[in-house]
């Protein structure tokens, strides 16, 4: 017999999703069932499919759903946006995350959305090598995003090291994407006096770590420099490295600032994997079953936000001595999905199906 939390959930899945009402009732249960036992792996997810039904009937049903169930990324994007209500410009952040099942690299380029609030994966791409992606990589997935949202839902782009090139941000450029990307010191850029200079050479004699080194130019890349000048910004870190970013926005110093939100996407590694749902609790290797977990897993994270919404309202997470907050959204959001589910299972449904408030704006006094 099913829930009324498996009734409400098929009900908005079903308009999103093209799949039986059995497929759907699994699909259901693995979204709930994640959440409660926080982990991928499907023996412990089967004991949560209703009905009395063996065991091991019901383990088999779950490994028959990622046999031949494939799951739309794109139609699944639209509902996160929907359920988080973040159609307004947002932060996009780009990153990899890899690790191994048994000798099985599994390799992942993800977009995800980055807020104060939320981070929580949009699209992504699996790579069919070990280490960093290229720039074919880069704009297929970019180009994933612009078909479904316009370029100006992109308040700004983040990302590291691992993304850079000549080619890549020309591609950016051309299609107005604001981004802050940090690059390597070893880079060399075009001047516009038409000097070529590593940052490295640039940087010799900066040393103080208070104003930031600012200039304009275009990197060098391979067949040669790109198209389009980016601002770049340099600042000296207490550990004596330098960060240096690049971007296509005006304001350079500002950029520096808004390149700490990458670390967001970071932390949204560790709510899908150690800190929150363990996605490398998975046995599964084919790039086509792991896409459709990850959709699952996107759908938890943002029933656990909804949720987080639903408990904190517009309060702001208490921080301790040291300054960093004692929980994080997600797992403010998780714990209460945990309780709810069990014990009041009316709010759950509610912050399923509640479209979540925006936050409002607060404007210093003057």
């Amino acid at each position: 017999m099913m829930t009324a939390v498996h009734t409400a959930l098929m009900t908005t899945l079903s308009t999103h999703f093209a799949l039986s009402k059995s497929r759907l009732l699994s699909l259901v249960v693995l979204i709930a069932g994640l959440a409660q036992s926080r982990t991928v792996n499907l023996s412990h997810l089967a004991s949560h499919l209703p009905g009395s039904a063996l065991y091991a009937s019901n383990y088999r049903r779950l490994q028959r759903f990622f046999q031949f169930v494939r799951l739309d990324t794109d139609s699944m994007a639209l509902l996160v946006v929907q359920m988080l209500n973040l159609e307004r410009p947002k932060c996009l952040a780009l990153d990899r995350t890899n690790w191994k099942i048994g000798s099985t690299d599994v390799n992942i380029l993800m977009l995800a959305i980055v807020t104060r609030r939320f981070r929580v994966p949009l699209l992504w791409t699996f790579l069919p090598h070990q280490g960093n992606s290229d720039t074919g990589h880069r704009i297929a997935l970019m180009r994933r995003y612009l078909a479904l949202f316009d370029a100006a839902s992109i308040t700004m782009l983040l990302a590291d090291r691992e993304f850079i090139g000549a080619e890549w941000m020309d591609f950016l450029c051309e299609n107005k994407i604001n981004f802050v990307i940090r690059v390597k010191i070893d880079m060399t850029v075009t001047l516009d006096d038409g000097r070529t200079w590593s940052f490295a050479s640039l940087l010799r004699r900066k040393r103080a770590r208070t104003a930031p080194a600012i200039g304009q130019g275009r990197l060098n890349g391979t067949p040669g420099p790109a198209k389009h000048a980016v601002h770049f910004a340099a600042k000296r870190l207490k550990s004596d490295e330098w960060l240096i970013v690049v971007t296509n926005r005006q304001d350079v110093r500002q950029a520096l600032n808004d390149y700490r939100k990458r670390w967001a996407i970071e932390c949204l590694f560790g709510d899908a994997k150690t800190r929150g749902l363990n996605l490398e609790d998975t046995r599964i290797r084919s790039h086509d079953k792991l896409s459709c977990l990850l959709v699952v897993v996107t759908l938890a994270m943002a029933w656990a936000y909804r949720c987080a919404t639903k408990t904190m309202g517009i309060k702001a997470i208490k921080r301790k001595t040291h300054g960093r907050r004692e929980k994080s959204w997600f797992r403010i959001g998780l714990d209460a999905l945990r309780n709810w589910i069990i014990n009041a299972p009316a709010n759950a449904i509610k912050a399923w199906c509640d479209r979540c408030p925006i936050r409002p704006k607060i404007t210093p006094a003057t």
